[in-house]
């Protein structure tokens, strides 16, 4: 970030430089000439001073950059006596420095915005009544409480009260959410006229919000290689001005031409507007929750061809809802559902949080269960008004029952990739089917990606082929393959990145991670926390919201375009210029002052990437 006191350090050379060069055009009326160029001459060697020494420590580092170029016209200029010309060059010089400071200031000030409203302090209950705390000192378990109007210190769940929350620092979105007991919250929500109590599930520096922040921040640290593609430019322009002003030399004598040359030669603010387009992009990014981790992933997502999407929550919203309840031996389908979800209050995993949500908005208040055991991922069984309840996978309930394979014939006509089956009383009663639900954006996306320059989309799953082909079919994927492993994953995006080209892989789980790693650039749908996803891959979408793919590709390539345009454009008016010198045309001072309004043109440009709209077209 940049602070107050760096962007004054950054203006006081070149207002020094406008400050010497306004008093020694006073003196040019009031003194005359030869005490107007002795100011000036005065001024650029004080203010060219700290431009010349750090020119040459950047030499002895073995870095030529376009620096040198500047620093050979200030001290040509004071060779030549010519005071205003080297005056003009230090003023554009130390000012695009100070230019590229304020815009570093103005494309970070979504990520200020975001740290500033980060909550600071918390409300900790306890037997002796409620003690405000530093957020910083919330431990997972802690009951707090969230008054109207205070921001949700970390992330948790509601435990009582209900409430409606402003969402928008971390989705965007102006539509408040409603809020109740076993509702899930984050850091960085915004509560409205209800207080609400919370458990705390994570401390806060590991929070929504905290993540957000961190994440952007790694992401302004780093360096594209369009970046380095301008330093490379500085370091081959260098030569092709010296080797110009060599055959100004030999062509004319006329030292004075080669110091114009050196002045219209000297873009070194031009260099600079490439990572303020960078990071103007990556904050149009982060104020839409889409953390690019750095300029090359920005670059890398401009230009992808290929698209290789997971399916469970990434097309699918990863939240499996029960679809069916299949029954057998006359027990209705109400008792199936109410005794199974009663016994699965006590299981943690995601289908039995489903099941218990469904028959609580069917039947209501369910019974307790006792005597619960659960096998991990294998089933769970207790005892429910005063019957034995076994739900679970075939395989276990089977076991647990003593039956043939064939016991569950019954269930046989209806296909599902996720079914639970349900035993009462030691015999086989039911089965619950569950069906992930498509996101709604899911479609669109794919439908857009063509026009952001997507060749091919791919579906890659670790489900049954079938179940993948529906999925693709529903959405309007042209290929898909399913029962894969993660090194499957890794396997084929490295076929398509080197049969295609650029790959982008778009997943959510931990079982993504190793492909995302591989794919040219990864895409993490992190809404629900992300984990070692989040930290395999290029960019980190916070909420769970697909079309920010679209997003966050349309910022990269709107960023990419604004980047090299201001580098062709800066560079092709650069060498008009240093012809028009080397012939004369441009004499010192008009030339610098030509130059440094290519470079301020080419700096406004780059600003354009912090301001352009978020969405893609259509």
């Amino acid at each position: 970030m940049i602070s107050a006191r760096s962007l004054a350090r950054s203006v006081a050379l070149p207002a020094a430089a406008l400050l010497g060069g306004l008093v020694g055009l006073i003196a040019w009326f009031t003194a005359g000439r030869e005490t107007a160029e002795l100011i000036w001459l005065a001024a650029v060697v004080i203010v060219g001073a700290p431009v010349l020494v750090r020119t040459g420590r950047s030499v002895l580092r073995g870095h030529f950059a376009t620096d040198v170029v500047a620093a050979l016209a200030i001290a040509t200029a004071i060779a030549l006596r010519q005071p205003l010309a080297g005056l003009v060059v230090v003023l554009m010089q130390t000012g695009g420095e100070a230019l590229e400071r304020y815009a570093e200031g103005r494309a970070s000030a979504a990520v200020r915005a975001l740290e500033d409203a980060a909550p600071r302090t918390a409300h900790r209950l306890h037997e002796h009544g409620e003690t405000e705390i530093a957020v910083d000192a919330i431990v997972v378990g802690d009951r707090l409480l969230v008054r109207p109007g205070d921001v949700v210190p970390c992330d948790g769940e509601v435990e009582e009260g209900e409430s409606e929350l402003d969402t928008a620092r971390l989705t965007g979105e102006p539509v408040p959410r409603s809020v109740a007991p076993g509702s899930p919250l984050m850091s960085g929500m915004l509560n409205g006229s209800g207080a609400l109590v919370m458990r705390a599930s994570a401390v806060a520096g590991e929070s929504q919000y905290a993540r957000i922040v961190e994440l952007v921040r790694s992401a302004e640290a780093s360096k594209s290689p369009l970046q380095r593609l301008a330093d490379r430019y500085a370091g081959w322009f260098t030569p092709i001005t010296l080797a110009t002003c060599a055959v100004v030399w030999f062509a004319t004598g006329d030292a004075v031409r080669i110091l114009a040359v050196l002045v219209v030669a000297t873009p070194c603010p031009l260099i600079l507007a490439t990572p303020i387009a960078i990071i103007g992009g990556i904050n149009r990014a982060a104020a839409r929750l889409i953390v690019v981790r750095n300029g090359a992933a920005l670059e890398r997502l401009s230009d992808a061809e290929v698209a290789v999407f997971d399916k469970t929550g990434t097309i699918t919203e990863g939240r499996p809802r029960v679809s069916r309840v299949l029954v057998h031996d006359g027990m209705s389908s109400a008792m199936v559902l109410r005794l199974a979800a009663a016994v699965e209050q006590r299981a943690g995993h995601l289908l039995a949080r489903s099941l218990v949500a469904a028959a609580r908005e069917a039947e209501g208040r369910l019974p307790q269960p006792s005597q619960v055991q659960e096998s991990p991922g294998r089933g769970v069984e207790g005892e429910v008004e005063g019957h034995t309840v076994i739900v679970g996978s075939r395989a276990h309930v089977l076991e647990r029952l003593a039956l043939p394979a064939d016991a569950v014939t019954p269930f046989d006509d209806v296909t599902s990739s996720l079914r639970a089956f349900v035993a009462i009383d030691g015999e086989l009663h039911g089965a619950i089917d569950f069906h992930d639900t498509i996101r709604p954006s899911a479609a669109p996306l794919v439908a857009m990606l063509p026009s952001l320059g997507v060749r091919r989309v791919l579906l890659l799953s670790g489900d049954n082929a079938r179940s993948a082909r529906l999925i693709a079919d529903a959405v309007g994927i042209a290929e898909s393959e399913g029962d894969l492993l993660p090194e499957d994953k890794v396997r084929r995006v490295a076929e398509l990145s080197q049969e295609v080209g650029r790959v982008l892989m778009v997943g959510d789980g931990t079982n993504d991670a190793p492909a995302l790693s591989r794919a040219d650039v990864g895409i993490a749908m992190a809404g629900h926390g992300g984990g070692i996803t989040a930290e395999a891959a290029d960019v980190v979408i916070l909420i769970d919201d697909l079309s920010r793919v679209g997003e966050a590709m349309h910022i990269a390539k709107e960023t990419m375009a604004i980047a090299r345009q201001s580098i062709a454009v800066g560079l092709g008016l650069s060498l008009v210029g240093m012809v028009a010198a080397a012939f004369g045309y441009l004499p010192p001072v008009a030339g610098a002052l030509v130059q440094e309004g290519i470079d301020v043109a080419v700096i406004l440009n780059a600003l354009r990437a912090s301001r352009a709209a978020d969405r893609p077209p259509g």
